[in-house]
């Protein structure tokens, strides 16, 4: 069965969230108050509405409270993100994610009854700024406090070596769950370079200089093999 999701604000985030929804194959109810948004996205959305979210009485109209998930993508308008949370907690819609900008703001709105919160804002800045202090990190995802994924460039003392023999898991305390490789391939007569990806690394597998390491553990353990030469 086909889940509808309501996306409410249709700005840069709002609309990332729909457009990828819809690729997902699901259906996808986008409101916003702004004419030119929902013309941009009309074509994408299986409905698109321009109206005020923070009005009950248009929400029902629309049939906001038969979705199954609500996605509130108005951050910078604190007021409106709480008055919209509200209108969607009393008309019965059981699983809310809403976008926060401050601390404050996902406070409030996770006492209204939001199931999730984000902070894309927040968590951009994390991601660079582990980027800027360990250059050799390429993204990084929290799991939990203090465990997170890292991708990262293989060190050149590694090149060469298999996973077994790097002893990545005996000495740092990591485990490898994916690797990254460009590899040459002829392409209609020319040689060029493709992104490959082996999401099952076994202990026999080989890293090379330029090979990009996904790998899983607790931050400072992380932090140490990223900074290591």
């Amino acid at each position: 069965m086909t889940r509808l999701f309501a996306v409410i604000g249709l700005g840069r985030f709002g609309y990332s969230v729909a457009e990828t929804l819809v690729e997902k194959g699901c259906e996808v109810l986008a409101i916003d108050r702004e004419e030119a948004k929902i013309q941009a996205i009309s074509d994408i959305a299986t409905f698109a509405v321009q109206c005020d979210a923070t009005d009950e009485r248009a929400l029902k109209a629309v049939s906001t409270q038969n979705v199954d998930v609500a996605v509130v993508s108005i951050g910078e308008n604190i007021e409106a993100s709480i008055l919209i949370v509200q209108t969607l907690t009393e008309m019965g819609v059981k699983s809310i994610i809403a976008k926060a900008v401050t601390h404050t703001h996902g406070k409030i709105l996770s006492n209204l009854g939001v199931t999730e919160m984000i902070y894309p804002e927040r968590d951009a800045a994390i991601r660079l700024a582990h980027r800027l202090v360990s250059p050799k990190v390429l993204e990084y995802l929290e799991l939990a406090p203090g465990y997170s994924i890292e991708e990262v460039t293989v060190p050149d003392r590694f090149s060469g070596m298999s996973i077994e023999e790097s002893k990545i898991r005996e000495l740092h305390h990591l485990n490898v769950i994916g690797i990254k490789k460009q590899v040459n391939r002829m392409i209609k007569g020319q040689l060029k370079k493709e992104d490959t990806f082996n999401f099952t690394p076994s202990p026999g597998d080989m890293i090379e200089k330029g090979d990009v390491l996904v790998m899983i553990g607790k931050e400072h353990d992380l932090d140490r093999f990223s900074n290591s030469e």
